[in-house]
């Protein structure tokens, strides 16, 4: 796997359930591209089934780690490059010229694209 890849996926910086926010917002971003695959969708809604009709002893610890380890599974089987399109979008992080001061690390971005103008309202 590549660096990327390695890294956590949503900082932490709210705390725990600001964390499992943003995950299940991932999750439900990564179900509604239609790039991802049909069969790998099934990984979070079977998980999600499995805690709403549990087939074993009573309890919810177990439940909620088969939701859990779904969900993983679905995140790292998804295309790293989908992953990532959504985790920027998630964190405010848009590549480019335009956005959080990534120009140098874009190969698309050179300084002959830069336009020097000024704004004036009339």
């Amino acid at each position: 796997m590549s660096e990327d890849r390695n890294k956590k996926v949503i900082p932490a910086e709210g705390g725990i359930f600001d964390d499992v926010w943003l995950y299940m917002r991932l999750v439900v971003r990564l179900l509604m591209d239609p790039r991802v695959n049909i069969f790998l969708k099934m990984l979070p809604i079977g998980s999600l089934i499995y805690l709403l009709f549990p087939l074993d002893f009573p309890g919810p610890i177990d439940d909620l780690a088969v939701l859990g380890v779904g969900m993983f599974m679905f995140i790292e089987l998804c295309p790293p490059e989908i992953v990532d399109e959504h985790k920027h979008a998630l964190q405010g992080y848009f590549p480019g010229p335009v956005g959080s001061g990534q120009q140098d690390s874009d190969p698309e971005f050179s300084e002959d694209d830069v336009i020097e103008a000024e704004y004036r309202e009339e």
